[in-house]
């Protein structure tokens, strides 16, 4: 499985939430992109990143185009509205996330901390067999 996190500068939410993603995925890979990327990853994600051990500082952020979206399984967006793009059988998920831009560093440990959550669990429903989702 192929997954692209997306968010509009590429510079926060979407980069932490591809970092969690590779360090706990055993067979599929995550990669970040942005609609209107920024030149690099907010210093305040890469000091909270480096908190718990994932060094974002040579990351650049990097355009979210139709070609890089149509090589994934998963499209996860993060705040792009309208601009993220659509493609036609590619499975999309939206997680209202606050961009960490601006935010104090107790909000950027908190929305670094909602991403690892939401990876988490999305990789635990992701490995589940499908006989074991249906209830009753």
């Amino acid at each position: 499985m192929k997954v692209i996190f997306a968010c509009v500068h590429n510079a926060g939410r979407s980069q932490m939430a591809a970092a969690f993603f590779n360090k706990y995925a055993e067979k599929s890979h995550a990669i970040s992109a942005g609609t209107e990327p920024a030149d690099c990853v907010h210093p305040c994600v890469v000091d909270a990143m480096n908190e718990v051990g994932i060094d974002l500082a040579a990351v650049k952020p990097q355009k979210l185009t139709d070609e890089l979206a149509s090589q994934a399984n998963v499209l996860i967006t993060m705040g792009c509205g309208e601009s993220c793009p659509f493609v036609p059988g590619l499975k999309r998920e939206d997680w209202a996330i606050r961009d960490p831009k601006g935010k104090s560093v107790e909000d950027v440990r908190a929305i670094r901390d909602e991403i690892l959550n939401r990876v988490l669990s999305f990789l635990r429903e992701a490995n589940e067999p499908a006989c074991s989702k249906v209830s009753g």
